[in-house]
């Protein structure tokens, strides 16, 4: 969402950001208080989802195909406003009262400041009114904003993060908090996918393509292969496939297979290091259509349907 009361300058931003991020331009304070006015009800209703799923896992319910439902019944959540960016000097108000408005949002505060606001948005940011500012007057402007914002596209919502982080053993917390395993996954799920969750059992990612493909990122800690290799035993797969799991060179989505109660045999995926330290495996896995409890609405036509991107004045 940008806010900013020289439309020159919203055409501008509406120009450099990448297509494939959901962008919203306003150029009166009141048109995207508007727009702004029930997104905590939002937030809300959607935490509440996510948190009658966590109580569900607690009672026994997988929760891989419970995200995989909430991604079919819940296309509410791309609409879901991430972050604002403002700018400070405006007719009649200023970005700081505008941002002060939004209350207890969750989502990232950016202000954009002339050099004469340099000083307010220090201290703004020094009092955690907002999360960054960007100096309009700054010669590499764009690449100060879009860095500015694909920084905070990563960044968790702290209550479902905190609530999600429950469904993690601590031994799984510690993996993912390996600095070059943090890199690699961080990379991987740029590279792939639009939406993400990472799980505990099974342990691994669950992400979703812009397109609406599914895939299961499977993490085996190395300590673990060889209880995989027996649970492998276990399901009828043959001596070959057994040994290139205890080996490293394959892992088995047996846990995949079970809770979606996939047709056919287990399947199994070559293994490849998630980062350099040799302590994490990993394998992906892609699931059809026809194998995921409800279709699932890609991001891409959500897109697509919201046209062309104008600024909303009206």
């Amino acid at each position: 969402m940008f806010l900013d009361d020289d439309p020159d300058y919203l055409d501008m931003l509406g120009m450099v950001v990448p297509e494939n991020w959901q962008v919203e331009l306003y150029s009166r304070p009141s048109s995207f208080a508007q727009r702004m006015h029930q997104e905590n009800e939002r937030w809300e209703a959607d935490a509440a989802t996510q948190l009658h799923m966590i109580d569900c896992w607690r009672q026994g319910q997988p929760l891989l195909p419970q995200v995989l439902r909430y991604w079919a019944n819940t296309p509410s959540r791309y609409p879901l406003v991430k972050t604002c960016v403002v700018d400070y000097a405006m007719p009649g108000t200023n970005g700081l009262q505008v941002l002060d408005a939004l209350q207890d949002w969750p989502g990232s505060r950016v202000l954009l400041t002339g050099q004469a606001d340099e000083q307010v948005a220090v201290k703004a940011f020094n009092n955690g009114l907002i999360d960054q500012f960007v100096p309009k007057q700054a010669p590499d402007i764009t690449h100060h904003l879009l860095s500015t914002l694909h920084k905070m596209s990563r960044a968790a919502h702290p209550r479902l993060n905190t609530l999600w982080r429950t469904a993690l053993r601590p031994g799984q917390q510690f993996l993912l908090q390996v600095p070059s395993v943090s890199q690699a996954l961080q990379a991987y799920t740029e590279k792939h996918w639009v939406e993400y969750v990472v799980l505990g059992e099974p342990f691994g990612l669950l992400g979703l393509t812009a397109t609406g493909d599914c895939h299961w990122l499977q993490l085996e800690p190395t300590t673990g292969l060889r209880d995989l290799a027996e649970l492998a035993s276990s399901v009828g797969l043959g001596f070959d496939r057994v040994r290139a799991i205890e080996n490293g060179q394959q892992l088995a989505a047996i846990e995949l297979h079970q809770q979606l109660h996939l047709p056919g045999p287990v399947r199994l995926a070559p293994a490849i290091p998630i980062g350099s330290d040799g302590s994490l495996l990993g394998a992906s896995f892609v699931l059809a259509a026809a194998e995921l409890p409800q279709p699932i609405g890609a991001y891409s036509d959500f897109l697509a349907a919201q046209g062309d991107r104008i600024i909303q004045d009206g």
